[in-house]
């Protein structure tokens, strides 16, 4: 994209934007979440694709937008049929695929993208969606933009840290730590990613026990390409060991959400093998940035020398375990305000990737909540 059209682009948003109601751009108030109701999509054929590894949700004028994870070609996102009410959950199905196309115009090939986020931008009226690439085939992590049919229309910058031109032993991205997490900046100015897992030179992944594992939420502007604002989230830690002990388990930060300039929702999602209930504890946090270090010009965290943003527990999905379908809590990846409710609460819904039941039997899960606000 040449500098012409980097300009057009960003008067034209900038007027987009101008023409947003006060309240579109308010800060979103989220005091509690009151669960709806859970609804579980098949597994099935959609026009020759397996539907499934939804790794993330968005929603926009009554359709919703759920990105595969699928490594193998065609890479795709699926659009949806979500209904509920205030007090039930009653329809859940897939309406559409849209496969996403390289900058050549061709299906990705197969292992080269890991898609793992994507969400509609009502200024331009297309859609960001973030690969954490697959650094151990050297291909590095990468924000793009697409239009309604799938098609390429550029590649965002990001940060040299996240990439692996910074990649050693000690420096540079996990594999399957990067960007996980996505969410357009409550302006319509910029983007914000979160990543999973902590950088190298950060510190380690989280442990049963005595984590230090701050990760990064990073603030892009989405038409030049440079940091805003960057700020240290610290995971908690690994919430159960694997059975038997000794196996794989992991605790990352899995999506975000802005709720104002500076505050957020953010799912973190911990998983250890060998569980019957799938493994998996998931919260949602409400987090401030407001008393937080601005971390951008910040090499390494080890030392510890910052402030990181505040996170008060929202949501915690143990509570509606019982709820659910075979009492499991699935991997739930995504996150997203839908319509409002028949009350004028918000609605909050996510969704579970099941990473085509590759470790076992899995759900594609869609879970509703309404939003409960705080009481000024």
């Amino acid at each position: 994209m040449n500098l012409k059209t980097i300009c057009v682009r960003f008067i034209i948003g900038c007027l987009m934007v101008s023409c947003n109601s006060v309240d579109d751009r308010a800060a979103i108030n989220v005091g509690a979440l009151r669960f709806i109701g859970e609804k579980v999509i098949p597994s099935e054929e959609v026009k020759g694709t397996l539907f499934g590894g939804l790794s993330s949700i968005d929603y926009a004028n009554g359709l919703w937008y759920a990105i595969s994870d699928d490594t193998q070609a065609p890479i795709r996102f699926y659009t949806l049929e979500l209904e509920y009410t205030i007090n039930a959950f009653t329809k859940a199905s897939v309406k559409n695929v849209t496969i996403i196309k390289d900058v050549n115009g061709l299906n990705f090939e197969n292992g080269t993208t890991d898609p793992e986020a994507l969400r509609l931008d009502p200024t331009t009226g297309t859609f960001i969606w973030a690969s954490e690439g697959r650094l151990n085939q050297h291909i590095n992590p990468t924000i793009r933009e697409i239009d309604i049919s799938g098609t390429h229309i550029r590649e965002l910058p990001l940060p040299t840290m996240f990439s692996l031109e910074e990649t050693t032993r000690k420096v540079g991205p996990r594999q399957n730590g990067t960007i996980e997490g996505l969410s357009l900046s409550r302006d319509n100015k910029g983007y914000w990613i979160g990543m999973e897992l902590p950088l190298k030179q950060d510190g380690n992944p989280p442990l049963l026990l005595n984590s230090n594992a701050p990760v990064r939420i990073t603030l892009m502007d989405k038409f030049l390409g440079t940091v805003q604002k960057q700020y240290v989230y610290e995971l908690d830690n690994v919430v159960r060991d694997s059975n038997p002990p000794g196996g794989f388990k992991i605790n990352g930060l899995v999506e975000l959400l802005a709720l104002s300039d500076l505050s957020f929702l953010v799912l973190e999602r911990s998983f250890a093998t060998g569980y019957e209930d799938g493994g998996n504890n998931v919260k949602i946090y409400k987090v401030d940035a407001t008393a937080a270090s601005d971390v951008k010009n910040r090499e390494q965290l080890r030392d510890g020398f910052y402030t990181p943003v505040t996170k008060t527990l929202l949501f915690d999905f143990e509570s509606i375990r019982s709820q659910l379908t075979n009492g499991v809590v699935d991997n739930i990846e995504g996150i997203t305000f839908g319509p409002d409710l028949s009350n004028g609460n918000k609605s909050i819904v996510v969704i579970a990737d099941n990473n085509f039941s590759e470790f076992g039997p899995q759900l594609n899960q869609i879970i509703a909540f309404e939003v409960m606000p705080q009481e000024r």
